[in-house]
């Protein structure tokens, strides 16, 4: 079982930024992901993936946020979170928080040890850091 911790206000804002994001720019078979980023220095960056034909040249949009905040000059990140629009099939139309995929893990690690993910842990949303989802990483035998 994985720590979590209570969400607070920021962490909504944070959430909100990211559904705002997908909902604004949600495109079928384009975009149907949204991330938002807090840095260490309380800018928000947001960020949707970007979908190709041929799967492994998808970007997710953690990655991009990611990307869009280094490229700002920015180098602390607090809080990460991805939010799923419903496809145009879907029944249940809510936007849904979502873990990130095992890349995005590692880069999220890579960039960010104390980083808090943003996700939802047996129907609650919470958050946790990022060595939670991806443990023993990088560990040499002594």
């Amino acid at each position: 079982m994985i720590k979590t911790y209570p969400l607070n206000g920021s962490d909504r804002d944070l959430i909100e930024a990211a559904s705002a994001k997908i909902r604004d720019l949600y495109e079928e078979n384009r975009h149907h992901v949204g991330a938002a980023l807090r840095t260490s220095s309380g800018k928000t960056v947001a960020a949707v993936h970007i979908e190709a034909y041929i799967g492994r040249v998808t970007v997710c949009a953690e990655a991009i946020a990611i990307g869009k905040a280094i490229s700002d000059g920015e180098k602390g990140f607090d809080t990460i979170v991805a939010v799923k629009h419903p496809y145009s099939d879907d029944e249940d139309r809510a936007l849904k928080v979502v873990s990130p995929c095992g890349m995005c893990r590692e880069l999220i690690s890579d960039y960010a040890k104390e980083c808090f993910v943003i996700l939802n842990v047996n129907g609650e949303t919470v958050k946790t850091k990022i060595g939670e989802l991806l443990p023993y990483k990088y560990m040499r035998d002594s």
